[in-house]
């Protein structure tokens, strides 16, 4: 019996201990193509620099090559579904990282569940993810939507403000309104009116009028705060119609850089954004900076940020646990820091949700820039953001 007992355990070992020389498969399932293409393209690029700077260039963890196979689902709920279940059972990837729609993202929590494997969600952000639908194998190093809606809400609520808002009619845009709603209460401001639109509007004047119908006689600072996702940006056209003209002014959190030109309409306009490469000062976004500039040219953007910061806590999170063995990943994870271009992540314990900072802005122009500046005003600590626990756990 002692002999079975000793055999036993030396089995399970080597089931569980990595192998040297075996790769570690990884995982990318995005929106390559569709709507959110752009996104895609700077998580991608992301991902692979950090996955670089990670490893100090080696691509390897433990002695161990890292395999990154990439998977576009087109923003599609059932095709990632598909495609995660592919990767997971055909592909028998360590772990995956995706995506770019938090509509794909919620069809492919279950899979992970299915599967027992890890997935880091980046970039989607709908609260569900790491709310209601969430389960153990769910880690995300994006922003959720009540991180976008606290920042925000600190950005904009005034005592006695009175906020519509304009999002997009699918889980992103609702979970984005809801958060919004409860930390705006907080501020002293108001809720006056919910639009929302489909996905792909491009045509705002009958929400424009519904919102401006909706303000139009409330005393005191009058604002539309906009949450949207995607290349058809409503901005220029609700500026169009001319908001002003009703005492109403325009609100709206970060985004990519070509999508923040319609900003420089709008100076000294507050928002809060999840990143822009000047605001972080520290050696992983000098690093990510520089290089990017040197190998194309621009900054690193949004979701070039998010790519690198999914890289970075993969790669941590397989030191950390000595290998891939799913079990063994959540428990490193649960609770593990990791350094980002934002500076330190934590994946919270009770929903792997990533705590991180987030950064009040003010809108500057400048005729030398194609885009306007969020200039920092504030960064929102971990500490200073009361992150809501939704989940069931």
């Amino acid at each position: 019996m002692r002999r079975f007992a000793i055999a036993a355990g030396l089995a399970a070992a080597a089931i569980s201990t990595p192998v040297l020389g075996a790769d570690i498969k990884i995982a990318l399932i995005y929106g390559k193509t569709g709507a959110l293409e752009a996104y895609a393209k700077q998580t991608e690029t992301g991902l692979r620099l950090g996955l670089e700077y990670a490893t100090g260039g080696a691509m390897t963890i433990n002695g161990n090559k890292i395999v990154l196979l990439t998977k576009d689902d087109q923003a599609k709920p059932d095709v990632a579904k598909s495609l995660l279940a592919e990767a997971y059972g055909d592909d028998k990837v360590d772990l995956a990282i995706g995506t770019t729609s938090s509509a794909a993202a919620l069809a492919m929590l279950p899979v992970a569940e299915e599967y027992k494997k890890v997935l880091i969600v980046e970039p989607a952000v709908a609260d569900q993810i790491t709310g209601e639908k969430w389960n153990r194998y769910i880690f995300r190093t994006a922003r959720n939507s009540s991180q976008d809606a606290i920042s925000n809400a600190v950005a904009i609520g005034k005592p006695g403000a009175q906020v519509a808002t304009l999002a997009q009619d699918y889980a992103f845009g609702r979970d984005g309104v809801a958060a919004f709603k409860a930390a705006l209460a907080k501020t002293g401001a108001s809720l006056a009116f919910e639009e929302y639109a489909p996905q792909n509007t491009t045509d705002f004047t009958a929400s424009a009028q519904r919102l401006f119908d909706a303000l139009k006689d409330k005393p005191g600072n009058k604002v539309i705060w906009v949450i949207w996702a995607g290349a058809t940006q409503p901005m220029t056209k609700l500026l169009d119609l001319n908001p002003g003209r009703y005492g109403i002014t325009l609100a709206i959190g970060g985004n990519i850089l070509p999508a923040m030109a319609a900003y420089k309409a709008l100076p000294g306009m507050e928002g809060a954004t999840y990143y822009y490469y000047e605001i972080p000062k520290n050696p992983v976004n000098a690093w990510l900076v520089g290089e990017h500039q040197k190998r194309f040219n621009a900054p690193p953007d949004f979701f070039t940020a998010g790519g690198m910061a999914a890289a970075m806590a993969a790669v941590a999170a397989i030191k950390q646990a000595g290998g891939t063995d799913s079990e063994k990943l959540i428990a490193a994870m649960e609770g593990l820091s990791f350094e980002t271009p934002k500076g330190k992540m934590t994946f919270r314990k009770e929903d792997h949700q990533a705590l991180q900072s987030m950064y009040h802005f003010k809108v500057r122009t400048d005729p030398a820039v194609a885009w306007a500046i969020p200039e920092l005003v504030r960064e929102l600590k971990i500490e200073d953001m009361e992150v809501p626990i939704t989940n069931k756990r």
